[in-house]
């Protein structure tokens, strides 16, 4: 278990850095996110996979992904913070690719298919792990968060519902690889 202040350090800079490129994206139209962010089936698309969870396409779209981003990353990084760069890792990857292979032709970018993807670990390490802690976590998040599960749903054109799908099942992935250590 680690320190309140080392969690908000080691949520903070990925947040820090999501913001400074806001900024940035602010004074350029947002180009960064469009040119930087994942295109499905194309090569100019695959560097967006690790580089989307940072880009978002407007100071909304940020604030809506900023508190969920600290509470549910925040609850992996108090467990472990090992733990926080091993499911942001997998879940980056993981469903970027899928992303980058399944997703409809859009621009993907923005820090939401990471939060799924620590939504759907909190929930499967209360399956996989069973202690007493992981099955409150999950109860908490659940229900919390729980009405995040229909954002896996293609409802609106302009929400990558894919990145949502995707990052929830890398999660669950996530959870199961951890279950085995």
């Amino acid at each position: 278990m680690y320190s309140m202040k080392t969690t908000i350090i080691w949520i903070g800079t990925p947040l820090a850095i999501m913001w400074g490129l806001e900024l940035l994206n602010l004074f350029t139209g947002h180009s960064l996110s469009r040119s930087a962010g994942i295109y499905p089936r194309t090569l100019s698309g695959l560097p967006g996979i690790p580089l989307s969870p940072f880009l978002h396409f407007s100071l909304f779209h940020l604030l809506m992904n900023t508190l969920p981003f600290a509470i549910l990353g925040g609850l992996i990084c108090l467990q472990d913070k090992k733990l926080f760069v091993e499911v942001s890792l997998i879940v980056i990857a993981v469903s970027g690719l899928a992303v980058w292979l399944l997703g409809r032709s859009a621009v993907h970018a923005g820090a939401s298919g990471l939060i799924f993807g620590y939504f759907g670990f909190l929930l499967a390490s209360g399956w996989y792990a069973k202690d007493l802690q992981s099955i409150i976590i999950a109860l908490g998040v659940m229900l919390y968060y729980g009405g995040m599960i229909f954002g896996i749903l293609p409802l609106r054109a302009y929400v990558s519902w894919e990145g949502h799908l995707f990052g929830l099942l890398a999660g669950v992935l996530a959870a199961r690889m951890d279950a085995r250590l």
